[in-house]
């Protein structure tokens, strides 16, 4: 399964653009790092690398809304 990488805005509307597809993870997690160092303000957006079978598995884990990590003192 392929490693993609997507740029994510979240405004005026969520949008998802495909970045790059890689094959081998090291590859992918260092040019996501890479792509994430030249995207300094954020103002372009997130960078997000998932692992996925094809495209549309991708957008659809990358929209997934999930809830978030519960706090030290959450009971």
């Amino acid at each position: 399964m392929p490693y993609y990488i997507y740029r994510i805005t979240e405004r005026p509307l969520r949008m998802l653009e495909k970045l790059e597809q890689h094959e081998v993870y090291k590859e992918a997690s260092a040019r996501a790092k890479e792509l994430r160092k030249a995207e300094t303000t954020g103002a372009h957006g997130i960078i997000k690398m998932i692992h996925a079978e094809n495209e549309l598995q991708a957008e659809d884990l990358l929209n997934e809304v999930r809830e978030p990590a519960p706090q030290l003192g959450d009971d």
